[in-house]
């Protein structure tokens, strides 16, 4: 994280940001400043790899990448959860690192998620509930038929138009933050009362924040798959929904 800030503060402004370097195994063109991000987590794992830890690492940029032996252990990293908003210099964008004992988003027994922008650190691990920097943190009430506070992801116009007609009435207030991670665990916090990305995303965006949402108390959905059956290979894709409860999910899930 401390890697990651020194390159923010590094490469300043839009046009210094706007450099690419190809495209990366989640198929997705690459920032310059998400390879080196990339790197600094890599280095990192490195470190661990040379102690003797054996695992899959699985990351935006380089797919997987097997250390020592492999085995069922995967980290799943995404190294900038919110690559516009690091691009155009807009304060949300976020580390997200999971760690699980196989390969679906039920086996993950440890989510961190750093926002850049509030300097936050969200931390979850299994069986052991949800820290906001510290304190232990729960989702809100689920109690209303109309929510008030929901944060959209991937909220292009031509998702969004169907979207927003099948939350009128439904939701009193929208957000739209641009980091997957970041508005799932905002759900955590009881920030939000539900999130909903509009579009598929991958693993690496939402393992990490989900297990988060889960040990607050709150509930998410992979489309229609169940948690076991919603891989964190990858080439996974599912629309991922968040929550403080089932009524909060349902409200959620009808804008996707």
């Amino acid at each position: 994280m401390a890697a990651q800030r020194a390159i923010f503060d590094e490469v300043r402004g839009v046009a210094a940001r706007t450099v690419y370097e190809g495209v990366g195994e989640g198929g997705d063109r690459t920032l310059a400043i998400d390879r080196r991000c990339e790197d600094a987590v890599f280095a990192e794992l490195e470190a661990l790899a040379a102690q003797g830890a054996s695992f899959v690492a699985v990351s935006e940029e380089r797919g997987e990448v097997c250390f020592g032996d492999g085995g069922p252990v995967r980290v799943v990293i995404d190294p900038i959860d919110g690559s516009l908003n690091a691009r155009r210099t807009l304060p949300s964008h976020s580390l997200s690192i999971a760690v699980a004992s196989g390969d679906s988003m039920a086996e993950v027994e440890f989510g961190y998620v750093f926002d850049f922008g509030a300097g936050e650190e969200f931390v979850a691990r299994r069986g052991e509930g949800a820290k906001l920097s510290g304190e232990r943190i729960e989702v809100g009430p689920d109690d209303a038929e109309k929510i008030e506070l929901l944060g959209l992801e991937s909220a292009e116009p031509e998702w969004a138009l169907p979207a927003l007609e099948a939350l009128a009435g439904r939701v009193y207030r929208l957000r739209v933050v641009g980091s997957i991670a970041i508005s799932a665990a905002y759900v955590a916090a009881a920030r939000f009362d539900a999130m909903a990305s509009l579009r598929s995303c991958r693993s690496v965006d939402a393992a990490a924040a989900q297990l988060i949402v889960r040990e607050a108390g709150g509930r998410v959905s992979f489309g229609d798959l169940a948690l076991e059956q919603a891989s964190l290979s990858l080439d996974a894709r599912y629309p991922i929904a968040a929550a403080a409860g089932e009524q909060g999910l349902a409200i959620a899930r009808s804008a996707q």
